[in-house]
C-alpha cells in the first residue's frame, strides 16, 4: 500500500502545482503502477482527485478565490453527464478505453505545452470574454452567453470525469480563463471547486454499483491529500512557464505508454 500512497501524493503535488489539470495523471499511475485496468482506476483516481481538489477549493473559499455561484453552475451540468460517462466506461472495450484515454492526455500535454511556450514569450492579445465581472461587487453580470459556455464547459467536463476518471480540470481551467476574466488564482480555485463537485457525483455513481476498490482507494486519496497540501506551500515559487513544459513533457511521455499499451 506505499506504492499506492506515494502514487496518489503525486496526484496531488501536480495537481496543485500546474492549476487543476494534472488530476489526468491518476489514471495512468494506477495503471502503470498497479495493474488495474482503465475502468476500474478511474473511480479510484476520481475520489483522490475529487478529495485533493476538495481541500485546495476549501483553502481557495477561505482566502475569497472561488466564484461560487459560477461553480456551482458548472458543477450542475458536470453532474447530470458524469454518471453517464461511467455508465459507457463499463460498458467500453478496455483496450480502446485506454487509446481514448491516451489520446486526450496527449491532446492535454499538446495543448499545455503551446500554452506555456506563448506565456513565457510573448502575450497574446486577449479575446473578450463572455463572463465578465461588475466592478461594483465582483460578481459575474450573467448574460446568456456567459451561463451557455459555463455550462456546456461543465457538461464535458462531467462526461470526461465520468468516462475516464479524471476530474475535468483539463477542461475547466482552460475555459474558466477564456470565457471569464478571473485572474489566475481565482480561475484555479474555482476550478477545484468544480472538480470537486463533479468527482462527487461520479464517485458516488461508482460506490452505489460497488465499483470501488477501497483498500485501495483509501491509501491513494490520502497521499493525494497530502500531496495538494505540500504542493500548494511549494506553487507560488515553483509554478510558471517551465513547470507546465515538464508537466506537458511527462504527460506525453505517459500517453505514449499507454497507446503503446493499448496496441501491443
Amino acid at each position: 500500500m506505499l506504492t499506492v500512497s506515494l502514487l496518489g501524493l503525486l496526484v496531488g503535488l501536480v495537481l496543485a502545482l500546474t492549476g487543476a489539470g494534472g488530476g489526468i495523471l491518476a489514471v495512468p499511475l494506477l495503471v502503470f503502477g498497479t495493474g488495474m485496468g482503465i475502468a476500474d482506476a478511474g473511480p479510484i483516481g476520481l475520489l483522490a482527485v475529487g478529495m485533493a481538489a476538495a481541500l485546495g477549493a476549501a483553502l481557495g473559499l477561505r482566502a475569497g478565490q472561488v466564484r461560487y455561484r459560477a461553480a456551482l453552475l458548472v458543477a450542475a451540468a458536470g453532474m447530470l453527464l458524469s454518471p453517464l460517462g461511467l455508465w459507457a466506461a463499463r460498458l467500453a472495450d478496455a483496450r480502446w478505453l485506454g487509446l481514448l484515454f491516451a489520446l486526450v492526455l496527449l491532446y492535454v500535454a499538446v495543448k499545455t505545452y503551446r500554452l506555456a511556450a506563448r506565456n513565457a514569450t510573448a502575450a497574446q492579445a486577449p479575446r473578450a470574454p463572455v463572463c465578465v465581472r461588475m466592478a461594483s461587487t465582483g460578481r459575474f453580470g450573467w448574460t446568456r452567453p456567459c451561463a451557455r459556455a459555463l455550462a456546456l464547459s461543465g457538461g464535458a467536463a462531467g462526461l470526461l470525469s465520468g468516462l475516464l476518471g479524471v476530474g475535468g480540470g483539463f477542461v475547466m481551467l482552460p475555459a474558466l480563463q477564456r470565457y471569464t476574466d478571473l485572474p489566475v488564482k481565482s480561475a484555479v480555485a474555482t476550478s477545484l471547486a468544480v472538480i470537486a463537485l463533479i468527482s462527487a457525483s461520479g464517485v458516488a455513481a461508482a460506490a452505489a454499483q460497488g465499483g470501488i476498490e477501497w483498500h485501495m482507494a483509501a491509501p491513494f486519496a490520502a497521499g493525494a491529500l497530502a500531496g495538494m497540501l505540500g504542493g500548494r506551500a511549494l506553487a507560488a515559487r515553483a509554478a510558471g512557464p517551465a513547470l507546465q513544459k515538464a508537466f506537458a513533457l511527462v504527460s506525453a511521455v505517459v500517453a505514449a505508454g499507454m497507446i503503446a499499451k493499448a496496441l501491443l
